[in-house]
């Protein structure tokens, strides 16, 4: 069996990375870069049609949507990471897995106008301002159904930790966690694990994001 994950440090592939760790299985980590061209070459595009990672090549078939890939793993292999079809909190991990998704619009938005719009005169002030914010609230939305669990679910550590727990990692380079009540904490234990670290070990050399924070452009004085 094997399986090669086709990886971009600090991208959203970061999540199949983190999740294989947590498996136990082996696998081949394949690092490329957003900014050499290579992804838009025709190799990759038949891995990925949107020419972006994760791609994931397991049991002879490639996958390239990366929620998709955490539901798929969690179903392949015997890690306890899913919730099964009719079991007690099955609605609430499928709520929550895709609710990475949610903070991973704004955090695209975020990383285009503080990262790859280089120039002042590109960006959006407002934008930025008003992402941040929905950030925030997402972040909020998620410490509040942790509450006084050490996780998502009241019946431990999932998939849907993984997808929220990525966007809480990258997230506190735009939003201050300090502010939110609970949010750190809950990032600490989820960095703390084990399988995050050996994941941080594969990684790979910082391509996206080079600051520790990222914060939003001031609002301007209104005129007198």
């Amino acid at each position: 069996m094997s399986i090669t994950l086709h990886h971009v440090a600090q991208a959203r592939s970061f999540r199949v990375l983190w999740a294989l760790c947590e498996l136990g299985v082996d696998f081949t980590v394949e690092q490329h870069s957003f900014f050499d061209g290579s992804l838009q070459g025709e190799a990759f595009r038949a891995k990925s049609p949107a020419a972006r990672v994760p791609a994931l090549d397991l049991h002879g078939r490639t996958y390239f949507e990366s929620g998709a890939i955490l539901e798929l793993l969690a179903e392949t292999f015997d890690g306890g990471l899913g919730r099964a079809v009719g079991s007690e909190h099955r609605g609430a991990y499928l709520e929550w897995l895709h609710f990475g998704e949610t903070m991973g619009q704004h955090l695209a938005n975020l990383t285009q106008h503080h990262i790859i719009l280089f120039e002042p005169s590109m960006r959006s002030p407002t934008v930025m301002r008003l992402e941040a914010k929905r950030l925030a609230k997402c972040i909020g939305a998620v410490v509040g159904a942790v509450g006084d669990q050490a996780y998502l679910l009241p019946d431990g550590f999932s998939m849907a930790d993984i997808a929220v727990g990525y966007a809480l990692w990258i997230a506190q380079r735009f939003v201050d966690l300090a502010e939110i009540d609970g949010a750190a904490a809950y990032l600490d234990r989820l960095t703390a694990r084990p399988a995050f670290q050996a994941a941080l070990t594969r990684d790979g050399a910082a391509q996206i994001y080079t600051q520790d924070f990222y914060p939003p452009p001031p609002k301007e004085a209104p005129n007198a």
